[in-house]
């Protein structure tokens, strides 16, 4: 698969990529999506693991350690790159959207 399979992902699946730039086990993913929205994204168990899995078999996160029945995940190297370019590509939104919307304004 390409980076063009992946572009545009939802937002979900982009705070869980942005989350697992440092290792984490899925509550700890749930937090750290909450803290860094102001809690305007509260993932629930179904959402957070639902993604994770397709994140896994398209192979952009990895499991890194079990323990007990806490599995920890980190992003991969073409997770990385997917993430990259989401972010470039919602740079272009953001900034064709502030310059037309300035210009609009006279």
């Amino acid at each position: 698969m390409s980076i063009k399979d992946f572009i545009p992902m939802s937002e979900t699946a982009y705070y869980i990529l942005l989350s697992l730039t440092e290792e984490r086990h899925g509550y700890a993913v749930m937090q750290y999506v909450s803290k860094l929205t102001n809690e305007r994204i509260n993932l629930g168990p179904g959402t957070l693991y639902g993604t994770l899995s397709k994140l896994e078999k398209t192979d952009l996160v990895m499991i890194t350690k079990q323990e007990n029945k806490r599995k920890y995940y980190k992003i991969t190297e073409q997770g990385e790159e997917v993430l990259e370019a989401e972010i470039q590509r919602i740079e272009e939104l953001y900034t064709n959207g502030r310059e037309v919307f300035s210009n609009g304004r006279k």
